[in-house]
C-alpha cells in the first residue's frame, strides 16, 4: 500500500470513528440522591429491624454476663482455694476453669457472630425490595444515575433527593421483617 493510500485508509477510519456511536459523547447525566442510612433508619422495616437486634443483642449480653458474674465468683474460690491445695489438685482445677473461661469467650463469639448474620440476611432482605422501587423512582423521574447522599459535596437544590419517596414505597412493600436467629453467616465480600 502506498503512503498516500495508507494516509487515506486511515482518515477514513478515523472519520468512522467520530461518527461511530460507540465513540458518541456520554448521556448529560441526570441524578437523583437516595440518603441509604436514613431508608434503615427511617422506614419501618428499618426500625423493626434495629428493635429486633437492640432485644436481641440485651438477651445475649444478660445471658453472658450471668455467666460471666458466676466465672468470676468460682475464680474468686479458685484464688482462695489454690493455696492450700494439693498440686496434681490445684491443676485440675485450674485446667477445669480455663476451660469454663474458654467457653464461655466462644459463646460470646458465636452470640456475636450469630447476631451479625441475622443483620446480615435483614439488610439483604431489604435491598432486595430497594432494587425494585430504586428502579421505578429513577425511570419515573427520568435519571440516569442514582448517587448515595454521602457521595455528594455540593447541591444547589434538593429536588435530588428521594429518600422520602424510596422510604414511603418500602414501607408499603415490607413494613417488617423477622429477625432469623439461626441465619447462616454471610461470607466476607472479597
Amino acid at each position: 500500500m502506498t503512503p498516500t493510500l495508507r494516509t487515506l485508509a486511515f482518515a477514513g477510519l478515523a472519520a468512522a470513528a467520530f461518527v461511530n456511536p460507540v465513540f458518541a459523547d456520554p448521556p448529560q447525566p441526570k441524578i437523583v440522591v437516595v440518603d441509604r442510612a436514613a431508608i434503615l433508619q427511617f422506614s419501618k422495616v428499618g426500625q423493626d429491624v434495629a428493635k429486633q437486634m437492640q432485644a436481641a443483642a440485651t438477651q445475649a449480653k444478660a445471658d453472658l454476663s450471668g455467666q460471666g458474674r458466676a466465672l468470676q465468683a468460682e475464680e474468686r474460690t479458685l484464688q482462695q482455694q489454690v493455696a492450700i491445695l494439693a498440686p496434681d489438685v490445684k491443676a485440675k482445677r485450674l485446667a477445669a476453669f480455663q476451660a469454663k473461661a474458654q467457653s464461655l469467650q466462644g459463646a460470646a463469639q458465636r452470640k456475636d457472630e450469630q447476631l451479625k448474620a441475622a443483620f446480615a440476611q435483614a439488610r439483604q432482605a431489604i435491598e432486595q425490595q430497594l432494587g425494585p422501587i430504586l428502579q421505578q423512582l429513577v425511570k419515573e423521574r427520568g435519571a440516569n444515575m442514582v448517587l448515595d447522599k454521602q457521595a455528594v459535596v455540593f447541591a444547589t437544590q434538593t429536588g435530588f433527593d428521594i429518600t422520602t419517596d424510596v422510604v414511603n414505597r418500602l414501607n408499603q412493600k415490607l413494613p417488617a421483617f423477622k429477625i432469623n436467629m439461626n441465619a447462616a453467616p454471610v461470607a466476607p465480600k472479597k
